[in-house]
């Protein structure tokens, strides 16, 4: 069984295979701001348990293995933040944190009632796809709305960044998964987009940020 700091290396290392299935020691001791031997050091652990393929000066890669129980850890931090929205009330720029507290609990049957409660969803609050209990994650390929362009009409599906600081942000623009909006000009100079959305809010998004929202086409 696996510790947490083993389980967090392992969604560390996830993440990281998302971009590039190879991965480097500097790669995962800078995501967990760790320093480089302490996180070789675990990774000599997990290659032990047959969690990583790992050789000394070589990128390190998930085994099978590996992957099944990082997803599965994914699944229980996912499942966890919709619970506390839907069910509880908190904010989506609340959960995080305490999510990561309770994706570490050992109990199956806490998470599957958990599932079955809130109807098995297949999206965290941030639109972020739940693996399934098998560990199975089956992604939906959304645009980022910084690749629109000028009389589009698009729906916000999902994010690119999940930190408490751009959700409050979002908060503040009125923009939440499901928003309809239409694209109304794109500065060509530095990227940045006039939007019409909920009932005519006119808004200047800059690129960063509309490079961290995910969007599929929409009939207005």
């Amino acid at each position: 069984m696996a510790s947490q700091t083993e389980e967090n290396y392992l969604k560390a290392l996830f993440s990281i295979a998302l971009e590039n299935e190879k991965i480097t020691l500097s790669e995962l001791s800078h995501k967990l701001n760790v320093s480089t031997p302490t996180a070789n050091s675990m990774i000599k652990k997990l290659s032990e348990k047959a969690l990583v393929n790992y050789e000394k000066y070589k990128p390190i890669t998930l085994t099978e293995k590996g992957k099944h129980h990082a997803a599965l850890i994914i699944r229980k931090h996912r499942l966890t933040e919709m619970y506390l929205v839907e069910k509880m009330g908190f904010g989506w720029e609340e959960v995080h944190e305490i999510a990561e507290q309770i994706e570490h609990i050992k109990s199956p049957i806490f998470f599957e009632r958990m599932d079955k409660i809130m109807g098995h969803p297949t999206i965290d609050p941030h639109g972020s796809p739940i693996p399934d209990k098998n560990g199975q994650i089956h992604h939906k390929e959304y645009k980022k709305l910084s690749d629109c362009k000028p009389g589009d009409k698009v729906k916000l599906k999902a994010l690119t960044d999940s930190s408490s600081d751009f959700l409050k942000f979002l908060n503040k623009k009125d923009l939440l998964l499901g928003t309809k909006v239409s694209i109304l000009s794109k500065e060509s100079f530095d990227g940045s987009m006039k939007l019409d959305y909920n009932k005519h809010i006119s808004e200047i998004l800059s690129q960063t940020v509309c490079e961290r929202l995910l969007v599929e086409k929409s009939g207005l």
